[in-house]
């Protein structure tokens, strides 16, 4: 594979520098010592962090920001300084102008992006510079419709605690590892292989992981069998491949080195018996090719976390990792952001943010709120006696596509609130808002209550959230903003 992204001394621009993919890969080429700028309409803890580590940071999309570099250029010689930093030295100035690095989510009329086509820069997708990291690396790539976030981290906390040291590109924030990137001196990268918009298909890693198939992005693919194809692909240019057999399609499209399954009879080389799920974490004995192993103790919820950390099993003893230091690393990790994070509690209810916005997603990490209250333990101060699902639709497409099947997943909820549709940019369609999935999810649930915006959801919560509450917020867009607005109108009550 030809790999024209230039790591010799080129500086790097990243449109949307403060997304958590686009940040992930600024944070690992900054930590090269090459020059980084970017800009991002919002900035926060994470562009902060890129600062710190010397990337230059705009708070505005402009055409002048291009011209940063050569500008530090002119004003080095201006100060009388013998000679530049070698990483930007450069005798020609078109050799300065930076390679420019923008997602899917950037628009044509980006007036950066207008710009560097206008002055010549090379421009690469995201996925561009992720597949030339990977060339560099004894690269560790998951893909995957769900848990590729969990899975990636949890890989990357595994090699780290065992010593191997990875540089870590992934989609979610690790508080072990310092956030969502880390450069490390070893040569094994751990990456989050992203498929939404078809870019899957540039990655050619050396070990890849398929977690499980499913069709979440309606915007790109018109069909499952479109999903399936660029997984084969992706499947196709891994020199390893490591899959879920208890995905229907993973099981019948993809023909994996190595198999892992929560069901000992598909003959899985990496499998499960004995399993306990609880409220704080998840027991299960691990079976090896049909020989057990030993015991796993999680603090991971769930069964799709057990499945997810078999997936991580599978990679570190493909590294010839013994089970016993696996196990013990495992049994340390706690998750990642916004996936079953507890963010606080006040008049004994409990506050919890999840990424879930698929069906599958929601079905899942309902069935982990549950075990709060069905099992004897609990993950958090104190035990709930009833779980509120707030939920609001990310992408018209995926509502409209899905509509069905997310009226279906709110089973073990005791309460659903819906809230409007999170376009994501998309164009609304005519007759579609979240009233419509408010209306779907009431077909199959008792108590849905649908609030058209994050003001109304705020106003219903703080006067419906009952002591013994576990207020889940599921949803990729921004519903959590409504977590600190509702704690803080809690906290100025009294105690009931």
């Amino acid at each position: 594979m030809v790999n024209s992204v230039d790591f010799g001394g080129r500086p790097f621009h990243f449109i949307g520098i403060g997304g958590i993919g686009m940040s992930a890969l600024a944070q690992v080429i900054a930590g090269r010592n090459l020059p980084v700028s970017g800009s991002d309409l919002r900035l926060s803890h994470i562009t902060q962090r890129l600062e710190q580590l010397g990337a230059h940071v705009f708070r505005d999309q402009i055409a002048q920001n291009l011209n940063f570099f050569q500008s530090r250029r002119i004003a080095s010689a201006v100060n009388g300084l013998d000679s530049l930093p070698e990483t930007i030295a450069s005798d020609s100035e078109t050799q300065n102008l930076p390679q420019v690095i923008c997602s899917t989510a950037i628009p044509y009329a980006n007036a950066e992006y207008r710009a560097a086509l206008d002055l010549g820069c090379p421009i690469f997708h995201r996925s561009d510079l992720l597949a030339a990291l990977l060339q560099e690396y004894q690269s560790i790539a998951v893909a995957g419709t769900h848990g590729k976030t969990t899975t990636s981290a949890l890989i990357s906390y595994l090699l780290y605690h065992t010593g191997l040291d990875p540089t870590v590109i992934i989609g979610g924030e690790v508080q072990e590892l310092g956030g969502n990137a880390r450069l490390g001196q070893s040569s094994y990268l751990v990456a989050e292989a992203d498929e939404s918009d078809g870019s899957l298909v540039k990655l050619h890693p050396h070990l890849g992981i398929v977690t499980n198939i499913e069709l979440d992005h309606p915007d790109h693919y018109a069909s499952l069998e479109k999903v399936i194809e660029t997984f084969q692909t992706f499947a196709q240019h891994c020199q390893v491949l490591v899959a879920c057999l208890d995905s229907p399609a993973v099981a019948q499209h993809l023909s994996p080195t190595l198999t892992y399954s929560l069901h000992p009879e598909t003959g899985a080389d990496y499998s499960v018996r004995s399993v306990n799920y609880q409220g704080n974490g998840t027991i299960a004995e691990i079976l090896e090719k049909g020989k057990l192993l030993g015991t796993l103790n999680l603090q991971l919820l769930g069964s799709h976390n057990l499945s997810n950390a078999l997936a991580a099993l599978a990679v570190g003893r493909y590294l010839g990792l013994d089970f016993p230091v696996l196990a013990e690393a495992m049994a340390g990790f706690v998750g990642t952001r916004r996936r079953f994070e507890y963010r606080g509690s006040s008049h004994n209810i409990l506050f919890v943010d999840d990424y879930a916005h698929h069906p599958s997603e929601i079905r899942v990490t309902l069935a982990a709120a549950r075990l709060q209250i069905v099992t004897e333990t609990t993950t958090f101060p104190l035990k709930p006696s009833r779980v509120v699902a707030i939920f609001q639709p990310h992408r018209y497409s995926r509502t409209k596509a899905l509509l069905t099947e997310f009226a279906q997943s709110f089973g073990e909820a005791d309460m659903v609130v819906i809230s409007d549709i999170y376009g994501a940019g998309e164009p609304q369609p005519e007759n579609l808002d979240g009233s419509h999935l408010a209306a779907g999810v009431a077909l199959y649930h008792p108590n849905v209550q649908y609030c058209a915006s994050l003001e109304s959801v705020t106003e219903w919560l703080c006067d419906h959230l009952q002591p013994g509450d576990l207020a889940l917020f599921l949803g990729a867009g921004n519903l959590n903003q409504v977590i600190p607005l509702v704690l803080q109108q809690l906290q100025s009550k009294p105690q009931p």
